[in-house]
């Protein structure tokens, strides 16, 4: 198994563990994932204990899918380190291929990166923008990302409607019937001022956890390394400049915040 032959490559050095065990570390970059012999600088780093006489290697990697990556070799504090993440001065020493498990919170947004579509619901979502004090063009960006303007909508994972509310999510924000329009793309706004105040205006974790959840986010600590949530936040990022130039409202500025 290709994760136990990375492990191998991690531990052709001692480190320091209990007696039988061997030291890795699950390191979050940028929302990429990477495992290291040591903590990586810049990077979110958790220690894990694998012991030696495990009759299977743990999944450390998460519920990303398919996994094609590079093991790389180099020296951090005069100590050899193997990482997956090419760090300054690395040399690549190992290709590999991991297949993790494929489930994750979040859902695919069922609409796709097109020009902005202004008259759909335009009524509702200013309505929607002004009572719960959100940006209507992220409002748009999402509607647009979520379901493509599809009030019928229903995602696999069981989302429901044009701002694809799943049927717990709409109950907590009140809305009895996601399938109408009016009363997702309220319910979404919603749910929207609630996650920008959250995350003190930062949409791209605003996004992210619309899509995976803010537990998800809080784990960690900033967009989660799900396939799906990467592309979402990439996609609805796109679409809400889209949606503010069409809107004639001017770029936003990058939002710094702390994790969350």
């Amino acid at each position: 198994m290709i994760q136990r032959l990375i492990l191998v490559a991690f531990f052709a050095l001692a480190w320091s563990a209990p007696a039988g065990a061997r030291t890795v570390y699950r390191c979050v970059k940028n929302s990429t994932v990477s495992l290291s012999t040591a903590p990586e600088p810049g990077s979110k780093c958790e220690k894990k204990i694998i012991k030696d006489d495990a009759a299977s290697v743990p999944n450390l990697w998460g519920n990303l899918g398919a996994i094609k990556g590079t093991l790389y070799e180099g020296t951090l504090n005069g100590k050899t380190v193997y990482t997956t993440r090419k760090l300054p001065g690395f040399e690549p020493v190992l290709k590999f291929f991991v297949d993790t498990p494929k489930d994750s919170p979040a859902h695919v947004g069922l609409g796709k990166v097109s020009k902005p579509r202004l008259d759909m619901y335009a009524s509702e979502f200013k309505a929607a923008a002004k009572t719960h004090k959100v940006d209507d063009a992220f409002l748009r960006a999402i509607a647009h990302a979520e379901s493509g303007f599809n009030a019928s909508a229903t995602s696999p994972k069981g989302a429901q409607g044009l701002m694809q509310l799943m049927p717990g999510t709409a109950r907590e924000l009140g809305v009895a019937n996601p399938y109408a329009s009016k009363d997702a793309i309220n319910g979404g706004a919603k749910m929207l001022k609630q996650l920008l105040a959250r995350y003190k205006g930062d949409y791209s974790k605003a996004a992210a956890a619309y899509n995976a959840g803010a537990g998800a986010v809080a784990k960690f600590g900033g967009i989660p390394p799900y396939r799906e949530t990467v592309s979402y936040v990439e996609k609805v990022s796109a679409l809400h400049a889209s949606y503010r130039k069409a809107m004639k409202l001017p770029p936003l500025k990058p939002v710094l915040t702390a994790a969350q």
